[in-house]
């Protein structure tokens, strides 16, 4: 088991990693959009090339930061109902969910992108639009994504399975620091109360 918690930690190296650095895209399409903006309407200068990098740089923040997501503990979940459960029978269904649904979707998704990246690269895919770009970087992605994201999907079946057998701490807790909500709910009290 030992080994196993040491890969976990290796892939949320790099899970974190990339998610860092994905991160900075998003001021990159900030920047390319407004800049977007400001020659189309101010100049009357337009491509369609700087729109799909856009796309593009979305595209890469959602993809590539889904298993950064998924460390965070900060992924879509159903919490209504597992909430009223005690941690360890939480971390049973996050064992059974990631292995039953997660992982196999996710393995789906990037062996099935794989080949449409492949044709892309070696028929020298351009998008159809004018001034269009390649189109094999953007289909790069999917795999890519994917393929980090089943990385991180096994390293938290690792880490729930060693949290229920004594060897980690709770990984859902390393995240709970309650929400915005809960910060802004406590900032308002503290502001009421007299001291």
């Amino acid at each position: 088991m030992n080994l196993l918690i040491g890969l976990s930690r290796v892939i949320d190296g790099v899970t974190e990693r990339v998610g860092r650095a994905a991160r900075w895209l998003i001021l990159l399409t900030a920047l390319i959009s407004a800049g977007n903006a400001v020659a189309r309407y101010a100049f009357n200068l337009s491509s369609n090339a700087w729109l799909e990098v856009q796309w593009y740089l979305f595209a890469a923040v959602f993809l590539l930061c889904a298993g950064y997501a998924l460390k965070h503990n900060q992924h879509v979940r159903i919490d209504i109902v597992s909430s009223r459960f005690s941690r360890r029978t939480q971390a049973w269904i996050e064992i059974f969910g990631t292995a039953l649904f997660l992982l196999p979707t996710a393995a789906l998704i990037l062996a099935l992108s794989w080949p449409v990246f492949v044709d892309s690269w070696h028929s020298g895919e351009v998008s159809s639009n004018a001034n269009g770009l390649i189109l094999w970087p953007a289909r790069l992605l999917v795999p890519a994504g994917f393929g980090l994201l089943v990385l991180q999907g096994v390293s938290e079946l690792i880490k729930r399975i060693g949290f229920l057998r004594g060897l980690l701490p709770d990984p859902a807790q390393a995240f709970d620091h309650g929400g915005a909500e809960r910060e802004l709910a406590e900032a308002i009290l503290k502001a009421r109360s007299p001291d």
